[in-house]
């Protein structure tokens, strides 16, 4: 763990900062509502049960959901993280400021009246004080909640030391995941202290909310749009090596072209309609997706190609979708990472199974397969119809479904053709023999308009046309997941070798 964690010290250095950026944030803006809305409630009492229920209704949301509403609203990255903290750290502060203004000493408070001081003084000088054990409660409970809820702020691509545990889980790397949660832990614990150690310090309060303030605005000005004479590129992919890999080779041939480009990459940013939307509202320019996702998925209404279409026809029906949404789509490359089925080698041999058909002959079958797949037309619906078949099923992480059918959790797990851990697992990928998987080939999907300002890069990333066969693209996956080779040397190596890249 500490020699991956020297290899990535730069990247763990900024996912830290991210990490704390997102924090500082959140606590200091939920405070900032949370605390004049308890003072105020203090007053009126009768509202305070319901604000007390709004808020902890809040904080009831499952906070992948309250991410996924807020994508369509403000889009993908620091905005809907930082909006979904700030609602988790509501109500701690609310409640615990509220307690502690109400739980002042009737007696202390009507004394205070009594020697004539007016209402904001007694707030200031009696009721906060007196108050402050449990508001500062309140913020420490709200810190350590945020800095681990936060660790979901990778899936949107807002970084995060989620981006190392996120990593991990697809990698399949230990090292990894303990490097983020240990982080995480480490720093939910040197942040109560700190606040502890704050509070006991005689300064100014406003000296401190000054100073959180300044924080903030440092953290959110460099990330607001800013003129520059360099064009900054954002590529970004999907959660997975596969991805990774591609992103980077599109990096490296768009450097050999555009040499004074900033560029930057954006791996494991999310599912297809995390990136699909962030490259609609231009907060990435470029991501590879696939023909028979781009049908699939994509397109309104979706496209139903015939069973058994071939590569050709589906990538021109991607085509067409593409260019109806103002997109635009690169020549494929070769390998076709279609979706499979696959079992154990034990099991196929056991029980003879060949095709998907064959699953029939398989007792107690049970899927572990991931949620995109459970939902997709294209997915389990389609091949439960097309086959024949009535398999209970289980929805899972797209790497755990792995570990599920290594533990014999599981006996069938849905699967790409070019994952690298149908070798490193031994499973047995079953034929199907009934053409009912589409085609899906890899390719570079753009804006229009962006595609018109850079005609070089469209040219360029088309020399990966009809280049990166499935064994090659397979080789490259296991490379990264198994041998954790990162995938910039993977991506670079396979240009040079193919005299993509010179």
């Amino acid at each position: 763990m500490w020699e991956t964690l020297l290899s990535r010290q730069s990247q763990f250095w900024a996912a830290l900062w991210q990490h704390t950026q997102l924090t500082v944030a959140a606590v200091v803006i939920a405070g900032v509502i949370a605390i004049p809305l308890a003072i105020w409630s203090e007053r009126h009492r009768r509202y305070a049960e319901w604000l007390l229920q709004a808020t902890g209704i809040l904080q009831t949301l499952p906070s992948l959901a309250v991410l996924g509403l807020l994508i369509p609203l403000v889009g993908i990255g620091w905005p809907a993280a930082l909006i979904a903290l700030i609602i988790y750290a509501l109500l701690p502060i609310f409640q615990n400021t509220y307690l502690g203004l109400t739980g002042v000493d009737k007696g202390v408070v009507d004394a205070a009246y009594a020697l004539g001081l007016p209402r904001k003084k007694v707030l200031r000088k009696v009721q906060i004080p007196l108050a402050m054990p449990s508001i500062i409660a309140g913020i420490r409970t709200a810190t350590v909640l945020i800095i681990g809820t936060a660790t979901l702020a990778a899936l949107i691509g807002a970084g995060g030391l989620g981006d190392f545990i996120l990593l991990g889980i697809d990698r399949n790397n230990t090292d990894l995941i303990l490097i983020g949660a240990l982080a995480s832990a480490i720093m939910a614990i040197l942040a109560g202290a700190l606040i502890n150690w704050i509070t006991k310090l005689k300064v100014k309060k406003w000296l401190i909310g000054l100073l959180a303030i300044l924080f903030i605005g440092g953290s959110v000005v460099p990330m607001l749009p800013q003129k520059s004479t360099t064009q900054t590129i954002t590529i970004a992919g999907k959660l997975g090596s596969e991805p990774e890999i591609l992103i980077n080779m599109y990096a490296d041939l768009i450097k050999s072209v555009e040499p004074n480009s900033k560029i930057i990459l954006k791996p494991n940013f999310g599912k297809t309609s995390f990136l699909f939307n962030a490259l609609k509202s231009k907060k990435i320019d470029i991501y590879p997706e696939f023909t028979g996702t781009i049908t699939a998925t994509l397109s309104e209404p979706v496209v139903t190609l015939p069973v058994g279409a071939n590569a050709q026809t589906t990538y021109h029906a991607a085509l067409k979708v593409a260019q109806k949404q103002q997109l635009t789509l690169t020549k494929p490359m070769k390998f076709n990472d279609t979706y499979a089925i696959a079992v154990t080698q034990k099991a196929a041999s056991k029980y003879h199974l060949k095709t998907i058909g064959d699953l029939t002959q398989l007792p107690n079958a049970k899927a572990g397969m991931t949620a995109e797949f459970l939902d997709r037309a294209d997915g389990m619906p389609g091949v439960e119809k097309q086959y024949r078949l009535n398999i209970p099923t289980v929805s899972l992480d797209p790497d755990l479904r792995y570990q599920a059918i290594k533990q014999g959790q599981v006996n069938v797990v849905d699967a790409y053709s070019t994952d690298s851990q149908l070798v490193q697992y031994r499973l047995k990928v079953l034929t199907d023999n009934q053409h009912f998987f589409p085609i899906y080939q890899g390719a570079a999907l753009m804006r229009q308009d962006f595609a018109q300002k850079n005609p070089k890069i469209t040219q360029v990333l088309n020399r990966l046309a009809g280049k990166i066969s499935n064994e090659d693209m397979q080789n490259m996956n296991y490379a990264v997941n198994v041998k954790h080779q990162s995938a910039a040397t993977v991506a670079k190596k396979y240009l040079k070798t193919h005299n993509i890249l010179k």
